[in-house]
């Protein structure tokens, strides 16, 4: 069997649209027999209602870079947890505090607070209907059972520097995975190759071939332990560490298949 494991933005979503050539690729693909999903940053309720809007069928979810895991019904399969001293640790540093907003992933929902104009989570929410729940600064010390710190910024450099800071600071309990302007902080050991492990262990599926393909850094730790794939509109940093190319996600099932 064979699991194809797709990134969403920029990847599997591309100019605000998932092309015909993809969606039928990936109707093609499963026909087979073989497994589809999508390996992202997001929640899943900002991702799941996407898939279904555009006809987009699929196996399983890796959600918040491998922090929770499911398959294709709304249970959760796995789900990891970073400390809760390292939620405060990271809200008080400075770099983080000039993030568009600080957004907590929990299983069914996403705590929000710190959130300013430029913040694409709560514009998301209203487009597609996912659960937010509003909190103080304050509040962050009583989370538990968060899998996913996300911060935005106005530029890429700015998630990068955040990056190196939380990483060289709080590396021993969680990373910090940039994302063009995004920021997505897992804890210790959690990243897209380590949810692509567990999804096998957890659905059976462990001598199936891995087809992983994706376009930015946060993709990278998938590419490599899996020898994966880029595409054409990725950067050229990206596409250096791929196994070969692709002009789209459907391309690379329909080689394959």
């Amino acid at each position: 069997m064979k699991v194809a494991a797709s990134d969403y933005d920029g990847t599997l979503l591309r100019g605000g649209k998932i092309d015909a050539e993809t969606k039928e690729g990936i109707a093609r693909w499963r026909a087979t027999g073989h497994k589809f999903g999508v390996v992202s940053g997001r929640d899943y309720g900002m991702l799941v209602p996407q898939l279904r809007a555009y006809g987009v069928a699929f196996d399983y979810t890796v959600c918040n870079n491998g922090g929770i895991i499911r398959g294709t019904d709304d249970n959760v399969r796995f789900q990891a947890e970073i400390a809760p001293r390292a939620l405060t640790a990271i809200a008080a540093e400075p770099t983080a505090q000039k993030s568009f907003h600080f957004a907590f992933s929990a299983a069914e929902t996403t705590y929000l607070c710190h959130h300013s104009e430029g913040s694409w989570i709560e514009r998301e929410a209203k487009e597609w209907d996912f659960p937010i729940t509003y909190i103080e600064e304050s509040d962050i010390a009583g989370l538990t059972k968060i899998h996913q710190f996300s911060l935005g910024f106005p530029e890429p450099e700015q998630s990068n520097a955040c990056a190196e800071v939380l990483n060289a600071k709080l590396g021993d309990l969680i990373h910090a995975f940039p994302n063009a302007c995004s920021l997505d902080i897992t804890p210790a050991g959690i990243g897209k190759d380590e949810g692509i492990r567990t999804l096998l262990r957890v659905m059976g599926w462990d001598d199936a071939e891995i087809y992983a393909i994706g376009d930015e850094t946060n993709d990278l730790p998938m590419l490599k332990a899996f020898d994966g794939f880029s595409l054409t509109t990725a950067r050229p940093a990206i596409q250096e560490q791929a196994r070969a190319v692709f002009p789209s996600v459907g391309a690379m099932l329909d080689h394959f298949c």
